[in-house]
C-alpha cells in the first residue's frame, strides 16, 4: 500500500509540474499574468528594458479605485519574458507636499533606457502635477544606479521652450508667427484643424515649451536616444533628441502627423525603416491601431492601415499600444498594449502579441490566444 500510494503521490506531483509548466510556457493576452508570488502584474502604460540577459519590466502601479499615482513607477525581471519576479518601486512618489511627484500626481508611461557612457539607467515618463489635472502636460526624468533602481528624481518641466523643431522653415515659422488664437475659438473646424497643422498650438506653447503627454524613449543604433510624445493638445506628435547623458534636451526636435490625433506611441526598426504605432484620442477607451514608417527618425513619416488582424482588430484587440521590444540577435518584435480597467484600474490587463511581417516587408499584428517567445540568445 505504501508503495502504491508513492506511485500515486509521484503520478499528481509530475502531472501538477506538466500543468504548471504548461501554464508558464505561453504568454496569453488580456487573462490574470501572475508574478512569482502568485499577485497579477502591477506595471501598465510601460516598455521593458534588456541588461545583463535580463529582462527588466517597468510600468505604472494602478490602484483598485484611481490612475493617480499612489506608489510609483513598479519593477519587474525576468529570465524569459514570462516568469517575473516583482522588486517593488523604482521610483517612489513623495508624501512632500507640492513635490512634483508628491502621491496623488498623475505619472504615467515610464520607459528606461540604459547609457553605457555613464553607466546610469535613466527613466522618463509623462507627469501631471497633483490636483492639476492635465494641464502641466510634462516630461519628468530620473535616473539610477541599477535597473531595478532606487531612481533618483531629478525634475520635469516643458520641452525645448523657446525652440521652434528642426524640420520647420523660415517661412513656415512665419506663417505660424501669423496666427491669431482669437481666429480660431471655434475648434474642429476645417480652418482650425489647417491652422494646428501650421503651429497654432506649437506657437502658443513656444515660450513656456512644447506639452508632453503619452510618450515612449527609443535609442538607435549610434546610440542617439530620442523621445516621443504627444503635444499640441495631443494633436501632434513630436520626436525630441536626448542629450549625450539622456537627461535632458538637445534643443532639436520634429513633429510627425500634426493635426492627426496620436497618442500612445511604440516604435521599432526593421532593414533601416522606422516604424511607429499608435492610437487614437479616445480617453479609456480602445480605438483603431494607425502605423508609420520613415526612411528616418525624423521623418517623412507615412500613415498606412491598421496592422491589427483578429477579433476585435478594430479596436486594437481592446487594448492600447504602450512599447515594442525587439529581441536582440533574432527579428522577433513584440507588440505590447494595456487593456485599461478604468473602474478597477489595478485589473488592467495586458496584451502582448509577436509581430509578423507581409511579402511586402509591412507589420501584422495577429491576434493569438496563446503563444510563446523564440527560444534561443536574448
Amino acid at each position: 500500500m505504501k508503495y502504491i500510494f508513492l506511485r500515486l503521490t509521484i503520478i499528481v506531483l509530475s502531472v501538477f509540474a506538466l500543468v504548471t509548466t504548461a501554464d508558464a510556457a505561453g504568454i496569453k493576452s488580456g487573462e490574470i499574468w501572475p508574478d512569482t508570488d502568485g499577485t497579477h502584474i502591477n506595471a501598465h502604460g510601460g516598455g521593458i528594458l534588456l541588461h545583463n540577459n535580463t529582462y527588466y519590466w517597468f510600468g505604472e502601479h494602478k490602484a483598485d479605485n484611481t490612475s493617480s499615482a499612489l506608489v510609483g513607477v513598479m519593477c519587474y525581471s525576468s529570465p524569459d519574458l514570462q516568469t517575473w519576479t516583482c522588486h517593488g518601486p523604482a521610483l517612489q512618489v513623495t508624501d512632500e507636499t507640492g513635490h512634483d511627484i508628491e502621491r496623488g500626481c498623475v505619472l504615467e508611461r515610464p520607459k528606461v533606457i540604459y547609457n553605457a557612457t555613464t553607466g546610469k539607467f535613466v527613466m522618463w515618463f509623462h507627469l501631471e502635477l497633483k490636483g492639476k489635472g492635465y494641464s502641466a502636460a510634462r516630461a519628468a526624468v530620473a535616473v539610477a544606479d541599477r535597473p531595478e533602481g532606487p531612481y533618483t528624481y531629478i525634475r520635469s518641466g516643458r520641452v525645448n521652450p523657446g525652440i521652434y523643431p528642426a524640420d520647420m522653415t523660415e517661412e513656415q515659422k512665419a506663417a505660424a508667427n501669423a496666427l491669431n488664437r482669437n481666429d480660431y475659438k471655434e475648434w474642429w473646424t476645417p480652418e482650425w484643424r489647417e491652422a494646428i497643422k501650421k503651429g497654432l498650438f506649437l506657437q502658443r506653447d513656444l515660450e513656456g515649451g512644447q506639452m508632453s503627454r503619452d510618450m515612449t524613449l527609443y535609442v538607435d543604433d549610434d546610440g542617439k536616444a530620442y523621445h516621443i510624445y504627444s503635444s499640441e493638445d495631443n494633436l501632434t506628435l513630436q520626436i525630441a533628441e536626448l542629450t549625450d547623458d539622456y537627461t535632458a534636451h538637445t534643443g532639436r526636435y520634429v513633429r510627425m502627423a500634426p493635426g492627426e490625433q496620436n497618442e500612445a506611441p511604440a516604435i521599432f526598426k526593421k532593414d533601416g525603416t522606422y516604424w511607429m504605432i499608435t492610437s487614437g484620442c479616445t480617453g479609456w477607451d480602445p480605438n483603431e491601431a494607425r502605423m508609420y514608417s520613415a526612411p528616418s527618425i525624423e521623418g517623412p513619416w507615412m500613415r498606412h492601415p491598421n496592422p491589427c488582424i483578429g477579433p476585435k482588430a478594430e479596436l486594437t484587440f481592446g487594448g492600447q499600444s504602450t512599447y515594442i521590444l525587439k529581441r536582440p540577435d533574432s527579428d522577433e518584435f513584440i507588440f505590447m498594449a494595456d487593456i485599461w480597467r478604468p473602474k478597477h484600474p489595478s485589473d488592467a490587463r495586458y496584451i502582448w502579441l509577436p509581430i509578423e511581417f507581409s511579402d511586402e516587408g509591412k507589420p501584422v499584428i495577429r491576434w493569438r490566444d496563446e503563444w510563446a517567445p523564440k527560444d534561443g540568445s536574448h
